[in-house]
């Protein structure tokens, strides 16, 4: 029998497979919109609510990303995210300090796709004239109502929907084997699941999407605004020269 670790890793590399080739049509419909924003001058912003904020993270002020990504972060890391109207007041505030202009894109992520706060910066963003991406689970999102009074989902709400591929409860790995005994199987411990894929595969379709981009811009012959990890040497003032185009633009200070 696979140890958990081995289990894992080969339950979660076959759901990356199938998130390649789910997401591919989507990703090359969205590489166009993505480089043509850039190439405007314009920012790709992101947003995700609790656990979710890890992944936007994953392409901000990333080595080897573009610079003109930026996000939208919640002060209560999620603990919020539930009260009507929280959402749409965050991401004005950010529109207030940031811009979001028309033309520009917005990616939402929320695994569930049912949470208010990633729905109402959809919808604030849609409302300014941006495209929206979620990136969400969308087996999860079937599987649970939505929290906002609406009633929609996520992926009810955007252009265009990417689909982590995550099983709802997000964790793949069975603890326990399935043939315990009935005494066993009865207890909580024994249905007991571990291993979430969400942030793993999460993080790798925004860089395809970030790629598809560049590869896009490389193509049509513009500019790559792409930042180098700030450990090499000159690799700061790069990023900083890049940065100065997108001046009051980009919520995270680059270094």
């Amino acid at each position: 029998m696979p140890s958990l670790p081995e289990s894992y890793f080969t339950r979660a590399n076959e759901l990356l497979a199938r998130a390649w080739a789910t997401n591919a049509p989507v990703l090359a419909r969205l590489a166009p919109i993505l480089g043509e924003c850039v190439a405007r001058g314009g920012v790709i912003h992101t947003f995700g609510s609790g656990h979710s904020e890890l992944v936007s993270r994953e392409i901000i002020g990333r080595a080897g990303g573009l610079v003109c990504v930026t996000g939208i972060i919640d002060p209560t890391a999620g603990f919020i995210e539930n009260l009507p109207g929280y959402g749409t007041r965050l991401a004005a505030r950010y529109d207030r300090q940031h811009q979001l202009l028309p033309g520009e894109v917005l990616i939402a992520i929320s695994n569930s796709g049912k949470n208010c706060s990633p729905i109402e910066v959809a919808l604030h963003a849609r409302q300014k004239g941006l495209t929206v991406v979620a990136l969400t689970s969308l087996a999860m999102s079937q599987a649970t109502p939505s929290e906002h009074p609406s009633g929609k989902k996520l992926s009810d709400v955007a252009d265009h929907v990417l689909d982590n591929g995550s099983v709802p409860g997000d964790a793949i790995v069975e603890v326990f084997p399935a043939d315990l005994s009935a005494k066993a199987s009865a207890t909580a411990e024994a249905s007991a699941k571990a291993g979430p894929t969400s942030t793993l595969i999460g993080c790798s379709v925004l860089n395809w999407l970030m790629l598809g981009t560049l590869d896009w811009l490389k193509q049509n012959k513009h500019p790559l605004p792409i930042l180098r990890s700030q450990n090499l040497p000159g690799a700061i003032e790069h990023n900083r020269d890049l940065a100065q185009k997108y001046k009051g633009r980009l919520s995270r200070q680059l270094a």
